[in-house]
């Protein structure tokens, strides 16, 4: 019989803790975006909005540990801090069903919270809630098997939907300021889990996954990574020089040198990538700081034109 410390143990391993820092990030630069509206803004629907985000993303992880347990794929993979997932269940295969229960706990928490804010403030919230909650739901069963839609689901539905709906819940109201700044984002977390499937290949296609790079290969799955790069460098000025985005925001670029030294490292080692931890680590770095950067910009913006 586990014990109690044992069961937390896993549950808190398969909620992948390193992973949760981007979900923050993102609703910090949607809030940013909504300050930039003179809107008033509620620490409690903060609160809310911080705690559903993170059920959704908590939510996503133990589910995608549930069902890489019982495809075989956790017994095939090589763990790495990138890849490879956390190891919990081979270890402790009777937690598997606890571990199905508090994703799906979690998931009930997101729809409740998804809910109440709907109801309570935007009904124009419901939309972006709905496909947030079928791109957590089937990402791992089906989306997963879709090359493209593999591909751009982490950057839709963060870098997009998060940054979006966080503006539109304090906001009351859609506007076109989060969905040009969530592109940066978008292209950057595309990049994030595409770097991070490079050393899954093998066993990701053993069980019938098609990410990108299985279908695609590596050489075409890096020129991607680089398009995406590039998008997510031009979007910066090209936003600014629109008058979207002030003229702070360009120090943004300087975090997507870390993606550009990811990308040398995927040019160079795409064969063994989990092998150079830094070229790794820099592209989450790039992801998680850029819109850091762009939230902070704007900020710093509003406090110094007022």
């Amino acid at each position: 019989m586990p014990s109690p410390n044992s069961k937390l143990s896993v549950l808190l391993k398969t909620s992948r803790p390193p992973f949760l820092m981007l979900t923050p990030v993102c609703i910090f630069l949607g809030i940013s975006t909504s300050l930039a509206t003179q809107s008033s803004i509620s620490y409690f629907l903060i609160i809310l909005i911080l705690t559903g985000a993170l059920s959704a993303r908590i939510s996503v992880n133990i589910l995608n540990e549930y069902f890489d347990f019982k495809s075989g794929l956790d017994f095939k993979t090589r763990i790495t801090p990138f890849s490879g997932g956390s190891g919990a269940l081979p270890s402790n295969p009777e937690l598997a069903g606890l571990v199905l229960k508090a994703g799906l706990a979690f998931l009930i928490v997101t729809v409740i919270i998804g809910i109440y804010l709907s109801l309570q403030r935007s009904i124009q919230i419901l939309p972006i809630g709905v496909l947030g909650v079928t791109l957590l739901t089937t990402y791992t069963p089906w989306l997963n098997r879709s090359p493209v839609l593999c591909l751009v689901t982490p950057g839709l539905g963060f870098g997009v939907l998060m940054v979006v709906g966080t503006h539109v819940i304090l906001t009351g109201q859609h506007a076109p300021l989060p969905w040009l700044v969530s592109l940066p984002p978008f292209f950057l977390i595309n990049n994030l889990l595409l770097l991070n499937q490079y050393p899954d290949m093998a066993a990701d296609a053993s069980v019938g996954r098609k990410t990108f790079p299985i279908a695609f290969g590596l050489k075409t799955s890096t020129r991607v990574y680089a398009i995406f790069l590039l998008a997510a460098g031009l979007c910066v000025p090209l936003l600014i020089a629109a008058q979207v985005l002030p003229s702070q925001s360009l120090i943004a670029l300087t975090s997507l040198s870390l993606a550009l030294f990811s990308l040398i490292g995927a040019v160079k080692y795409s064969r063994t990538p989990a092998d150079r931890p830094r070229h790794m680590a820099a592209n989450v770095a790039a992801a998680i700081l850029t819109p850091l950067a762009l939230g902070i910009s704007i900020i710093v913006y509003l406090r110094f034109a007022g």
